[in-house]
């Protein structure tokens, strides 16, 4: 059976470890060379408190830098970016920040043909490793191709700085994957759409990690943080593996786009995903209620009410997923919940009253 032809894209080098900043100029010419000029993409409070530090590494080891500060992650920002660096002869690009920043550099990275390094800061989505890019601004608010990589650089010590909910969200994004490689062979076997065992183990692999490590993740520790940023690689791998998001997006991330679309305040990514998967989970007819279980001890919201949403919200999203991406099936289907049905899920796993 012909089963299709992707591309494999993996990052030439992966770097995790503790206070590794002053080292980043060693690893940067290890893997690119030295004399280049590159250019990072960060935020203002990133550029403000880490950037002075990778500026300070890159420099001793005979690297140019420049910095660019983004407000937000919409295409209108990308397209100015892509403007702005295809007037100067970058040789490499470093996204330094959480998913905006990274999602920018790679995505400006893809069109200009330039290598580039994910530098994150916080560890709020699998989006550090992946070859694919969110943006507000296109027709629909799903990841778009672009580029994996060359370099992943992780200073846990930075990640375990950051501002707690986000680091709980990747958390939330991880769990996602008992439900998106279900939703995926679930494709394959009533669509005939091409499945990867290898790259869909990788992913569920990742999230049963996290979850066997969700009390270290809690408490915030060393061990737990390096854990969730590792998990957070390998789905990220898993992807480039695949060709595609399948293996670490499915339902849960269509309710979660939905949600952003419905919602007057959304929640951050991860944390609409992990309400999805409590959902989908349910529907799938897996242990939903341990996932639950594990996402309230970490501290991630399962309710309406701790997504900061209403419950309607709720329930137009549950309507409206299915058809975010209706080439892509899920445990949806391919007419999505009629209301009634919707409010009865999210009633009945306890996201509304």
């Amino acid at each position: 059976m012909n089963v299709g032809e992707h591309i494999i894209e993996l990052p030439r080098s992966v770097i995790v470890g503790s206070n590794i900043t002053e080292r980043f100029g060693e690893h940067f010419t290890r893997v690119f060379g030295s004399n280049h000029y590159v250019v990072v993409v960060t935020g203002s409070t990133v550029r403000t408190l880490v950037f002075p530090r990778v500026k300070e590494a890159l420099e001793d080891s005979g690297v140019t830098v420049d910095a660019v500060t983004v407000k937000d992650a919409s295409v209108e920002t990308a397209e100015r970016l892509v403007e702005e660096l295809s007037a100067d002869r970058v040789d490499v690009l470093i996204g330094l920040g959480g998913g905006r920043s990274i999602d920018l550099a790679k995505f400006s990275a893809h069109v200009l043909g330039l290598r580039w390094v994910s530098y994150p800061t916080v560890a709020s989505h699998d989006g550090i490793t992946s070859p694919f890019a969110s943006l507000k601004g296109f027709e629909k608010p799903i990841s778009r191709k672009a580029k994996m990589p060359d370099m992943i650089y992780i200073d846990v010590d930075i990640i375990m700085r950051a501002p707690r909910r986000y680091n709980i969200a990747g958390f939330g994004d991880l769990v996602g994957k008992f439900t998106s490689v279900r939703d995926w062979r679930l494709a394959h076997k009533l669509k005939g759409e091409y499945y990867g065992e290898y790259s869909a183990s990788l992913a569920l692999l990742s999230a049963k990690h996290v979850l066997s490590y969700y009390r270290e993740i809690a408490l915030g520790t060393l061990e737990g943080y390096r854990v969730l940023l590792e998990a957070l690689v390998s789905s990220g791998v898993a992807m480039g593996i695949a060709g595609s998001t399948r293996p670490a997006s499915g339902s849960e991330h269509l309710f979660a786009h939905a949600l952003t679309i419905v919602a007057k305040n959304p929640p951050l990514h991860g944390e609409a995903v992990a309400v999805g998967t409590i959902m989908m989970g349910y529907l799938h007819g897996i242990k939903w209620r341990e996932v639950r279980k594990r996402l309230r001890y970490v501290g991630a919201p399962t309710t309406a009410k701790e997504l900061g949403v209403t419950p309607e919200d709720i329930v137009e999203a549950l309507v409206l997923a299915a058809r975010i991406r209706p080439e892509r099936y899920t445990i949806l289907g391919e007419r999505g919940l009629t209301r009634s049905a919707a409010e009865r899920l999210a009633k009945v796993t306890g996201v509304i009253d």
